[in-house]
């Protein structure tokens, strides 16, 4: 059980931050839109990655920076993208509301959550670099706990942010919320896409 809480901490402690993915989950999550399965989908590639990580792919990846920094490349330029379309959306006339946007499709939205992961290279150093370092002070027969404990913190968060966004609906009942929303989003998006650029420069 030490071995279970000391990954969930650790993992929790990084997938708390601020970032592109929990502001999709957040957004989608207010909108009571395909949170299950957005939900899901984050906890089990957060979970693979984990045990890809504690596996010992964490050195491999290290191995190799070009690769990482293909990733760092591609994700700056997908948050670049989104950050600028979501700022477009904003400065529209007519915002959304809960009620009133219009439905986005199960495959634009897991889309969306897999570009948000999967290009992300901080998921890499987070949850393969680092958890998998810190699962080497664990005893060889433990790391499965590790990870499990890993892993299920993921899941806990992005069902908390998922599911427990609905209770921020008030706050969003007019278009002027969802407008103020669609700007720190958009921002941040940018700011991470510049962040990224820069570590490659």
């Amino acid at each position: 059980m030490i071995s279970f809480f000391a990954g969930f901490a650790l993992s929790a402690s990084l997938i708390v931050a601020i970032g592109a993915q929990n502001l999709f989950v957040l957004r989608q999550g207010l909108k009571k839109e395909h949170v299950g399965p957005i939900v899901l989908f984050c906890g089990l590639s957060d979970a693979v990655l984990i045990i890809a990580g504690v596996s010992g792919m964490g050195a491999l990846l290290a191995a190799f920076p070009q690769v990482a920094k293909g990733f760092t490349l591609a994700g700056a330029g997908f948050l670049f993208w989104y950050g600028m379309r979501t700022l477009r959306h904003a400065t529209q006339s007519e915002s959304m509301t809960v009620t009133q946007d219009a439905s986005v499709p199960l495959s634009k939205a897991l889309a969306s959550v897999a570009a948000f992961t999967w290009l992300n290279p901080h998921v890499y150093l987070d949850t393969v670099l680092l958890m998998g370092t810190a699962s080497t002070a664990q005893p060889l027969h433990l790391r499965p706990f590790f990870a499990a404990g890993a892993a299920s913190a993921s899941f806990s968060w992005f069902g908390a942010l998922g599911y427990g966004a609905r209770f921020l609906q008030p706050l969003f009942a007019t278009p002027k919320s969802w407008k103020i929303l669609d700007l720190v989003i958009g921002c941040v998006m940018l700011f991470l896409a510049i962040l990224l650029l820069r570590q490659i420069l």
